[in-house]
């Protein structure tokens, strides 16, 4: 049996993801555009539409210049490419901090342009009345808590978070406010592995790690780190299982020199004209007519 018949042929709703925790591991992967959308599609249970674009697909240096646009427009996307996993696009940086009214106000707009299941923000109990705002008017929400990337200047940079028990008792802190106010599941990110292990084994909602632990209920990469096309940095909790970006830089070195050697297009790349009897018949018949 081929793995696309192996998922049914409509999407997972976020009821079945919450219902995953302590049963077969959640599998997430980020996804920005519709051919990456339904090559993944087939063997994941979450595609998440992350914020994470603007470093891999717009070359930006964090994820803070992200804007609501982008996610709207890249979320679409990507919703057009999945049949059969549960589609969540992140709010991006400003777009839910101000206030609970706001975000509700940019939440609803993603979830009304894209037709996702769910959205997802960073942040805990500073961020907890703003889940509990926003399920209870009828917005999913996957919570992310731990290493947050929006926040990488408060955190001090990309670090690894929970080495200290005070950082490792506000993390779980963080997460079990998450996990009340209402969210359906929580990504956590780059926390040390005792950590990891103890939140998941806290909260009611399923955990997703990435850094973190196989002791999750799931797990998630960005796409483009596990294909190796992305290379400006790989975070230690990344495993490559290809280098396409190795592949395509043969590739295309392959095609410029045919082009330079003018050996592509050849002929059967081209279209030929018409057989020289043929258009001639063409011709009489066409002077018969005037």
């Amino acid at each position: 049996m081929p793995l696309s018949a192996q998922k049914p042929a409509k999407a997972a709703t976020i009821q079945e993801i919450r219902a995953r925790k302590n049963q077969t591991p959640i599998v997430a992967l980020t996804a920005y555009t519709t051919p990456i959308s339904r090559l993944l599609d087939p063997h994941v249970d979450v595609l998440l539409v992350g914020d994470s674009l603007g470093m891999v697909i717009y070359g930006m240096e964090t994820t803070l210049g992200v804007t609501l646009e982008m996610m709207c427009a890249h979320g679409k996307a990507v919703v057009r490419g999945a049949v059969s996993s549960c589609v969540v696009v992140d709010m991006p940086f400003g777009s839910y901090q101000e206030s609970q009214e706001l975000a509700y106000r940019n939440a609803a707009r993603i979830l009304a342009e894209t037709g996702c299941a769910a959205v997802k923000l960073e942040g805990g109990q500073e961020m907890a009345a703003t889940i509990a705002f926003l399920t209870a008017r009828g917005i999913p929400v996957m919570g992310h808590v731990g290493l947050l990337p929006q926040s990488f200047n408060s955190q001090g940079g990309f670090r690894t978070q929970g080495r200290t028990a005070e950082a490792a008792t506000r993390i779980l802190a963080d997460a079990r406010a998450v996990a009340d106010a209402g969210a359906f599941s929580i990504v956590v990110e780059g926390v040390v592995e005792t950590l990891a292990a103890e939140i998941t084994n806290a909260v009611v909602v399923p955990t997703i790690g990435i850094g973190a632990s196989a002791a999750c209920d799931g797990q998630i990469l960005v796409t483009e780190d596990l294909l190796g096309l992305f290379s400006d940095f790989t975070p230690k909790f990344v495993k490559r299982y290809a280098e396409l970006g190795s592949e395509v830089s043969v590739a295309v070195g392959a095609y410029a020199k045919e082009v330079r050697a003018r050996s592509f297009p050849a002929s059967e790349h081209c279209f030929g004209a018409a057989p020289q009897a043929k258009r001639t018949e063409e011709t009489t018949e066409s002077d018969d007519v005037v």
